[in-house]
Formats: C-alpha cells, sequence, structure tokens
C-alpha cells in the first residue's frame, strides 16, 4: 500500500482542541469562585487565575515537546515508558485505567444524575427497596461506552457535537453575563481578608484548587497515532485548547466577581446541586432560569465522560501491544480498541455502584498531577541524553515541575494516608511489573 493509500485518520486539528476542551471545562470553574471568594478580595483572586492559567499554559507546552518527541498514542504509560523508565510507564498506564479515567467517568455520571434532579424534580427514584440502582448514571456509562465502541467516524462525529453544543452553551452564558450583569470592577471584600505574607499564601493555596479546574489540557496525548501528522497535530490541539479555554475562565471569573457578593457565591457550600452559575443567573434574572444553569453543567458532565470514554482505552491498548495485557486489548488498526472501551466501562459501573461522588473525586487529582509531573521531568532526561529539547520547553517544564510538587506537598502534607496508600500502591505496582516483564522474557526464550 502506497502512502497515498494509507486510510484517513480520524482526529485532526480542531478534534483535538475539542477533546482538549470537553475534558478542561467542567464544573470546577462554577465552584472554585465561590470558595475563593470567602478568603480573597478580586484583584488577588482574578491574579490567581492568571498564574494558573500560566502554569496549565507551561505544562500544555511541556507536553507538546514530548509529544513532538514521542509522537505515539498511550499518553504517560507511553512518554514515562520511553523518557524514563518502563516501570514508571507501568504504572502510569494501572492509574490511567482505575484512577485516571475510570474514576472520572464515574464521578460525572453521578454528577449528571445529580444535576439532571435538579432541573426535573420529578424524575423517579429507580430504587428497588433501599437500594438505589443509580440507572440514569448506568445508562450514561453504558451508552457512551456503546457509542466509542463501534467506529470511530460515530464516536469522533458524537465527540465533535457534544463539545459544540457545550462550548455554544457556556459562551452563551459568558455573554449573557457580559450583557446583563455590570462590568464595573467589584469593591466587595472576603468575610476573612489576609493581608502580608497570609494573603501570598491564600493565593498560593488557591492554585491547587484552579490547577484541577485546568486539568486535561493534556487530553490529545492519549490517541496521538490517530492524528493526522502528530508530531505538528496533537502540541498545537493542546496548546490552542488549553489558552482558549484559559481565557474563558479569566472573561468567567470576571464576570462573577463584578456581579456576585462572597454571601451570594457561598451557596457552593450548601447540600443542594448548586453552583456560582446559578446564584450569577438569580442575581440577573431571578430563580426562573437558573434550571438553564443545571442543564449547561450535565451536559458538561456528559462531554467530559464521552471525551474520557474516547480517550482513555488508548492507554489501555498500547499496553496490550506492549505485552502488559492481552493482546485483544489492542483491538485493531482503524478501529477502537472494542475490548480496552468495555473494560474502561465495567470499571466505572463497578465505581458507580459501590462510591459516592465525593468519594470518587477524592485523591485523583493528586495521583495525575503526580504523573503528568514525572512526564514534563522527562524532557530532562532526553535532554542529558543528547536529544535536541527546545530550551523554552525546558522552562516550561521546570516551571510546572516546581507547581507539581507544591500542590503534591500540599496534598500528601493534608492527608499522611493518602501517601501511604500511594506508596504501597506503587510498591504493588512495581512488583506487578517485574513478574509480567519476567514471564515477557520467559514466553520469548521458550
Amino acid at each position: 500500500m502506497s502512502v497515498t493509500d494509507e486510510p484517513r485518520k480520524p482526529f485532526g486539528l480542531w478534534s483535538g482542541v475539542g477533546m482538549v476542551i470537553a475534558n478542561m471545562v467542567g464544573i470546577g470553574v462554577f465552584l472554585s469562585f465561590g470558595f475563593m471568594a470567602q478568603s480573597l478580595p478580586p484583584g488577588p483572586l482574578l491574579l490567581a487565575w492568571v498564574i494558573g492559567a500560566v502554569l496549565a499554559l507551561s505544562g500544555a507546552y511541556a507536553y507538546a515537546e514530548v509529544a513532538r518527541l514521542v509522537p505515539r498514542s498511550g499518553g504517560e504509560y507511553r512518554y514515562l515508558s520511553e523518557l524514563l523508565h518502563p516501570s514508571l510507564g507501568y504504572l502510569a498506564g494501572w492509574a490511567s485505567l482505575l484512577v485516571g479515567f475510570s474514576a472520572p467517568i464515574a464521578a460525572d455520571a453521578l454528577g449528571a444524575d445529580l444535576y439532571l434532579r435538579a432541573v426535573f424534580p420529578g424524575l423517579p427514584a429507580f430504587t428497588v427497596g433501599a437500594v438505589d440502582l443509580r440507572l440514569i448514571p448506568v445508562v450514561l456509562v453504558v451508552g457512551l461506552t456503546a457509542v466509542h465502541a463501534f467506529g470511530l467516524h460515530l464516536s469522533t462525529r458524537a465527540q465533535n457535537v457534544l463539545v459544540a453544543v457545550k462550548v455554544m452553551l457556556v459562551l452563551g452564558f459568558v455573554f449573557f453575563g457580559l450583557a446583563v450583569g455590570t462590568l464595573a470592577w467589584p469593591t466587595w471584600s472576603p468575610p476573612k481578608t489576609p493581608e502580608g505574607f497570609a494573603l501570598v499564601k491564600e493565593v498560593v493555596g488557591s492554585l491547587f484548587w484552579i490547577a484541577f479546574t485546568f486539568s486535561g489540557w493534556n487530553a490529545a496525548v492519549y490517541a496521538s497515532e490517530e492524528f493526522e501528522n502528530p508530531s505538528r497535530t496533537v502540541p498545537r490541539a493542546m496548546l490552542i485548547g488549553c489558552g482558549s479555554v484559559g481565557v474563558l475562565y479569566l472573561v468567567l471569573n470576571y464576570v462573577f466577581a463584578a456581579n456576585l457578593t462572597p454571601a451570594e457565591s457561598a451557596v457552593v457550600f450548601s447540600n443542594q446541586p448548586v453552583t456560582v452559575g446559578h446564584a450569577l443567573m438569580n442575581r440577573l434574572v431571578g430563580g426562573g432560569l437558573a434550571s438553564v444553569m443545571s442543564l449547561i453543567i450535565v451536559l458538561a458532565f456528559i462531554s467530559a465522560m464521552s471525551a474520557m470514554i474516547l480517550i482513555g482505552p488508548r492507554v489501555y491498548a498500547a499496553m496490550a501491544k506492549d505485552g502488559f495485557l492481552p493482546k485483544a486489548f489492542a483491538g485493531t488498526d482503524g478501529k477502537p480498541p472494542m475490548l480496552s472501551v468495555a473494560l474502561q466501562g465495567a470499571i466505572a459501573l463497578l465505581l458507580v455502584y459501590t462510591q459516592s461522588l465525593k468519594e470518587v473525586l477524592s485523591n485523583v487529582g493528586a495521583i495525575l498531577v503526580l504523573f503528568a509531573g514525572l512526564t514534563v521531568a522527562g524532557l530532562f532526561r532526553a535532554k542529558a541524553r543528547g536529544t535536541d529539547v527546545k530550551p523554552t520547553a525546558l522552562v516550561a517544564a521546570g516551571l510546572y515541575c516546581v507547581s507539581a510538587v507544591f500542590m503534591l506537598w500540599t496534598g500528601f502534607n493534608d492527608k499522611p494516608r493518602l501517601l501511604a496508600g500511594v506508596a504501597a500502591a506503587a510498591v504493588l505496582g512495581l512488583i506487578a511489573w517485574a513478574l509480567t516483564r519476567r514471564t515477557k522474557a520467559e514466553v520469548k526464550v521458550a
């Protein structure tokens, strides 16, 4: 088959940008302002979002260089295996399966159910006795898994449509706030107004929340080999997607700051499914249109689920090709890795039935930051080996690594049990890697 006869890859630049946006824009940005406004004045609060955007773009720029050097699917599994050590790639692959994708898919399904019931309070409970069947989350997981398991064209089109609708709704919400609300500089003060070093500490501490709100900027790297000209397209998709979301977040938080007081934004602390977006709608037009905000949130959950169900199985397929999972999970070129998609869906369903939304979300971020930090640190190893690495990418990698170390220190310092659990899981994972590697070697000898 000649080069011109090769089948066209399913993903282009804008599909990649859509993956990034779908993974990044979620409920986090509609909650974070409510938390931050309780301890930060408007200026430092908005400055924190600028810093967060710079850090996210630093990570995206460093990943863009990694994607240029290693234009293959698999994300952190592939990058860590080639840049640092195969054992770290193995750990990252299993973390992707159990934590990186399956857990957020389950969390988004549970969140969509929660906000859908806020729009339609008359929805039946779907219970048998005292047992909650969680039917709506199950239908979402099974339905989207089926869409992404059968045919790349259907999968790509469905994802592009979901992203387009979500972006239009979110932009419509932003333009509505700009048109109807005030644009004057906010003059409110938080209930607790820190000064001096205490204020700096609050700004730095808020970056932990902001970083998780920006997470997802690396979405396109997991399916690199399915892009046209991946060494060029994937980096551009990450940078365009991350930059666009950064601008959106800054504008959105200014709208919140200009139109809401800390007391009004404190609705996020209630036990009801209410976001700062709901508070803004109530302030500008009354509660009648608050359900529109809930629908936007539901769509954000579903779009993020779709993106993760699409890209996650590419990691497991790469592991299968390398012999760390049964070969059947590798799938066939030109088709979705059906068994990998089904495996991820099954784990997500297990989490839907065994965990609450809070439990699923807890501790996921620290694991993702850990492997992302190790990945960009791989650029320094590549440079030491004589690989041509852009100096600007090394600066970006250094900046991201520093922020990752701070976030991990903050997270593990507050949760020593989490650190012990991660360490124990890492030891078990390394033992499993050594056994798998030994088994592969014995098979080759035989």
